[in-house]
């Protein structure tokens, strides 16, 4: 039994793929970029402060799993769009090239803390305005890094994918795996 520090309907559904026994609690943190931080240290930082706020909110000896997602474009980092507009903007941006999915997830116990970082790149077809502005219609681009869900509609939009496609939809089940093993956890 571990506890995933997220409301995410996408993380739950891909921790029960590999059959790991969750209670999602609601944690809420900063998510404020610092200033020069990479997307790397960023990414990696917001998992283990989701992971160790968690962690503060349940009392008990169960680890506390964190995930974060990013896409960076043209060295430009997308988080989830805070509006239909910015959802556009996000996509217009990433029409037509290639763009990289940082995922880290984290894990902290009441002894240790252990973090991975998946990296996958994601090429994107050429959108008209059409594809666009169907696409944001549909709502579904508006709680997602990117502006976008690899696992929804947008899978269309995706010529191909180097990495993994759980780490892109939110939660790398090898890396989850391998720290939930660390920490004598079995999977499935």
């Amino acid at each position: 039994m571990i506890y995933l520090a997220s409301l995410s309907s996408r993380r739950g559904e891909l921790l029960n793929q590999i059959k790991v026994e969750y209670q999602q609690i609601a944690i809420t943190i900063d998510e404020t970029p610092y200033s020069k931080e990479t997307p790397q240290d960023y990414v990696i930082r917001l998992a283990l402060e989701k992971a160790r706020a968690g962690r503060m909110a349940v009392p008990t000896t169960y680890p506390v799993l964190g995930a974060d997602t990013v896409v960076v474009c043209e060295g430009q980092l997308f988080g989830k769009p805070i509006d239909a507009d910015d959802a556009k903007r996000m996509l217009r941006q990433l029409s037509g090239h290639c763009h990289q999915v940082m995922t880290a997830v984290a894990l902290v116990t009441k002894i240790e803390e252990r973090v991975r970082l998946n990296i996958s790149n994601v090429h994107f077809r050429q959108l008209s305005e059409v594809d666009i502005q169907a696409y944001v219609s549909t709502g579904e681009p508006l709680d997602k890094a990117g502006g976008y869900a690899i696992q929804g509609l947008a899978s269309v939009f995706i010529k191909y994918l180097e990495g993994s496609y759980s780490g892109v939809m939110g939660l790398p089940l090898f890396e989850t795996a391998t720290l939930l093993a660390e920490v004598d956890i079995k999977i499935f």
